[in-house]
């Protein structure tokens, strides 16, 4: 399924429960805003979060995206969230845990949302071709922390350990045309840190980060945004392109490259 709006550069999570993060979040320049109605929720507070989320996707975030992730499919107030969420205003329904492409397929149906399948655990990453390929499915979230405990890798080792887990999920989204955002980043008095990991993900092709604090939204926008250099580049590029494999700037181009330019010219466009 291939998705109408240019991929979001920052998704922010934020609990549903928490009224003053989401009236904050009206005023922050997130590309996208989360309700989230599991991890971040007490078990208590889940039936009023559910209604906040409701509530708040009905009032908007301007031209922010918004989604509601909803509770998992084993969990007790799944039915409950994705009956909410289809009666909501929300862009997209988020759902946790995604191991197979008929769960995903069903929740996007229950809901008539697009679906962000999160990718969590060993399970979600060998089946991420077919998740991401499954009726409704707009993209995949690398769901980082829960997929380190799936695959036995300590919380203080370095992204190396998930190297092969990311770039499957980033594959599979591509083959199916799909957004791809990676995961979150925990150490949030550590902006240079942030900095080097949203560079990594790029890298890897992602097209934006889940994000957990608004501190992290101008970092994670910037790495995620084309430079001055790229955007220069690329308009010269199309500037120069005649047709065919031609030598630009001593290197060899073709018609690829100058699509390649003009998306990263209309990603620009919208930064602006």
């Amino acid at each position: 399924m291939t998705t109408a709006r240019l991929a979001p550069r920052t998704a922010l999570f934020l609990p549903a429960s928490n009224p003053r993060a989401i009236e904050k979040a009206r005023g922050l320049d997130a590309d996208m805003v989360i309700l989230d109605l599991e991890d971040a929720v007490r078990p208590d507070a889940k039936d009023a979060a559910r209604a906040a989320a409701v509530a708040a996707a009905a009032e908007g975030f301007g031209d922010r995206l918004c989604a509601i992730r909803v509770n998992g499919i084993d969990a007790a107030e799944h039915g409950a969230d994705v009956a909410a969420v289809a009666g909501s205003a929300c862009d997209f329904v988020v759902l946790p845990k995604v191991e197979s492409a008929a769960d995903a397929a069903a929740v996007a149906r229950a809901t008539a949302k697009p679906l962000l399948a999160m990718i969590e655990t060993a399970r979600g990453v060998l089946a991420a071709a077919d998740i991401a390929a499954a009726p409704g499915v707009g993209g995949l979230i690398a769901g980082v922390n829960d997929l380190r405990v799936s695959l036995g890798i300590p919380a203080d080792a370095g992204r190396e350990g998930l190297s092969l887990s990311l770039q499957t999920i980033v594959l599979a989204a591509r083959a199916s045309q799909t957004w791809a955002f990676d995961g979150v980043f925990n150490a949030l008095g550590d902006p240079d840190g942030l900095a080097a990991e949203c560079r990594y993900g790029r890298a890897l092709g992602f097209d934006g980060k889940s994000l957990i604090h608004p501190n992290q939204i101008v970092v994670a926008a910037h790495a995620f945004g084309p430079t001055e250099s790229e955007i220069a580049d690329a308009r010269a590029l199309i500037e120069a392109a005649t047709g065919g494999a031609e030598r630009f700037r001593d290197r060899m181009i073709e018609a690829m490259h100058v699509e390649q330019a003009r998306a990263l010219l209309e990603r620009f466009a919208r930064e602006i």
